[in-house]
C-alpha cells in the first residue's frame, strides 16, 4: 500500500511525457462536459466549455502541470481553430438568400453592437482607475482570441491577459444570451444568433449553433465580421488609454 502513491506519480510521469497525454485528456473533458450538458437538455448554464475548462484547469492544479506544457500537447485543438473557423462558410452559403436580405440591418447592428463593447469596456475600466496595460487588454475582449491577443499586444496590453478575459466573456456570453433573449420576447433567430455571435464570438456562435442552425448561421457572420471591425477600431480608439 506505501508504494502505490510512489508507482501512481512513476506512471503519471511516464505519461506526461508524452504530448498526446493533454490532448487525449482535453477531449475527453469536453466529451464528458457534453454529456453533461445534454443530461441538462442543453440548459445555458451547463456551457460544455465552461465545464470542460474547470476540470482541466482543476487537473492542471492539483498535478502541478504548468500551461507550456499542456499546450505542448494539446496544441492540435488550437490548430483546428482556424479550419472550424472557415467551415462556419458552409451555413452561410446554405442560407446566403436570408443573410443577403438582412444585410443592412445586420451592418447597423455591427457598427452598434463593435462601438458599445469596446467603449463601455474602456469607460468603466479607466472610471475604476485601471492602468493603461489593463485597459488594452480588456479592449478587445469581445472577438475570437487570435485577433484578440494581437490587439492587446500591439496597442500595450497583455496577451495573456486577454486570452483569458475573451474565454470569460464568450461562457458569460453563452450562458446568458438564450435567457436574456427569452426574456426579451425576442423570437427571431437571425438577431438571436447575430447577437451572440457579435458579443460571444466563438463560444457564442457554437451555443447558437446548438438552438438553431440559422442562428448559427448569423452568429458565425458576426464573429467574423466583428472580428473585422474591432481590428480597425481597437488602434485607432487606443490613444484614449495611451
Amino acid at each position: 500500500m506505501t508504494l502505490l502513491p510512489s508507482r501512481i506519480t512513476d506512471v503519471w510521469v511516464y505519461l506526461s511525457a508524452s504530448p498526446l497525454l493533454w490532448l487525449t485528456l482535453t477531449l475527453a473533458a469536453y466529451a464528458l462536459a457534453s454529456r453533461i450538458a445534454v443530461a441538462t437538455g442543453r440548459h445555458p448554464l451547463a456551457n460544455p466549455v465552461a465545464i470542460a475548462a474547470a476540470l482541466l484547469v482543476g487537473l492542471l492544479l492539483a498535478t502541478g502541470t504548468d500551461y507550456q506544457s499542456y499546450f505542448a500537447g494539446a496544441q492540435f485543438v488550437h490548430f483546428l481553430l482556424g479550419p472550424t473557423t472557415v467551415a462556419l462558410a458552409v451555413p452561410l452559403y446554405r442560407n446566403r438568400a436570408k443573410v443577403r436580405k438582412a444585410l443592412l440591418p445586420m451592418l447597423g447592428a455591427l457598427v452598434a453592437g463593435s462601438l458599445t463593447a469596446i467603449l463601455s469596456t474602456v469607460a468603466v475600466a479607466l472610471a475604476l482607475g485601471a492602468p493603461p496595460e489593463i485597459v488594452a487588454s480588456l479592449a478587445p475582449k469581445s472577438v475570437t482570441a487570435p485577433i484578440a491577443m494581437s490587439l492587446s499586444a500591439s496597442t500595450g496590453g497583455i496577451p495573456t491577459l486577454t486570452a483569458v478575459l475573451v474565454i470569460a466573456t464568450g461562457i458569460f456570453g453563452a450562458m446568458t444570451v438564450t435567457p436574456l433573449m427569452n426574456a426579451l420576447g425576442l423570437k427571431d433567430y437571425q438577431a438571436r444568433g447575430f447577437a451572440a455571435g457579435l458579443a460571444a464570438h466563438g463560444i457564442g456562435t457554437a451555443r447558437a449553433f446548438q438552438v438553431d442552425s440559422v442562428a448559427g448561421t448569423f452568429a458565425g457572420i458576426a464573429m467574423g465580421l466583428n472580428g473585422l471591425l474591432t481590428s480597425v477600431l481597437v488602434p485607432l480608439l487606443a490613444s484614449v488609454w495611451r
